[in-house]
């Protein structure tokens, strides 16, 4: 029944047999005995892209109850083990998982040593398809879209800093107006990034203007480029920590300024946490009431 509910709502075989760690072939074999058991076509499977006859779609609405109400019954049944344990599937952004995750992990290890923790480190639209295909548990993204599918979790707000390479003539201040950043070389992110439209924004109000030089997608190679010293980039201030401790990069605060990046958690809005799941996240957040 999840192989067929997964099937249904990705439409392909070859993503339905992924989501459930199967090849292909086995996909199909398990469709048409499952077609032959019930007696009837669930697939038209002579049309591409992959269509549902009537009677599939009625029973992919099934499907989709009564993998649901098991999953809520497995959860419940998990509270009553006299310890958390079980999977726990993460997908992070990499500026994220990089630099911090780790150490949560080894936190909720310690606290939970018979739960385990699993993470994968994914581009932002991939962390939304492992959330949405049930592949993970939970996603962590930065400035995540609303969704009728996700429910949010606030998680972090990290502070935003101009970032320069040491040489940089503005590296030894400790703090300016946004108005030193005229003109100035600039390391871009991508513009399809939500965190390019944040930045963005934030300098048109203030009337500054960049000369972008350099566009990525990641936050690693910004910091490259910055430390190379072909520009400067305003990044959050986690992802420059270690940079600056090692005298790699310089953090500039900027004045009277609030931006910020946010870090949610993201999970699907059918889907019921486990206990395991839902300690994870209660040792995420411990940070943020900390």
């Amino acid at each position: 029944m999840k192989l067929f509910r997964d099937l249904a709502d990705s439409a392909s075989f070859s993503r339905a047999a992924e989501m459930n760690a199967i090849s292909q072939s086995a996909a199909s074999q398990q469709i048409r005995r499952l077609e032959k058991e019930l007696g009837i076509s669930l697939v038209q499977h002579n049309k591409r892209p992959l269509v549902l006859t009537p009677a599939g779609q009625e029973f992919a609405l099934a499907c989709r109850d009564i993998v649901r109400r098991f999953e809520k019954m497995q959860a419940s049944l998990e509270e009553f083990r006299e310890e958390i344990s079980g999977p726990v599937r993460v997908a992070s952004i990499y500026s994220v998982g990089l630099y911090d995750l780790s150490r949560h992990a080894e936190e909720f290890h310690r606290l939970y040593p018979k739960a385990d923790v699993h993470i994968e480190y994914l581009r932002t639209d991939k962390v939304y398809d492992a959330v949405l295909e049930d592949r993970v548990d939970v996603g962590l993204v930065s400035y995540p879209t609303p969704s009728k599918e996700l429910r949010i979790i606030p998680w972090r707000r990290e502070k935003m800093l101009v970032v320069t390479n040491p040489a940089h003539h503005l590296a030894k201040e400790k703090s300016i107006s946004a108005e030193k950043l005229e003109g100035q070389p600039f390391i871009c992110f991508d513009q399809d990034l939500q965190i390019r439209k944040v930045i963005d924004r934030f300098l048109r109000e203030l009337r500054v203007t960049v000369q972008p030089v350099m566009v990525f997608d990641n936050i690693a190679n910004i910091k490259e480029a910055v430390a190379m010293g072909a520009g400067i980039s305003i990044l959050p201030e986690p992802t420059v920590r270690h940079d600056v401790k090692e005298g790699r990069l310089c953090a500039i605060t900027l004045e009277g300024s609030e931006l910020v990046r946010t870090i949610d958690i993201i999970y699907r809005r059918s889907k019921v946490l486990t206990p395991a799941t839902l300690r994870f996240v209660d040792v995420l957040r411990k940070e943020v009431r900390e």
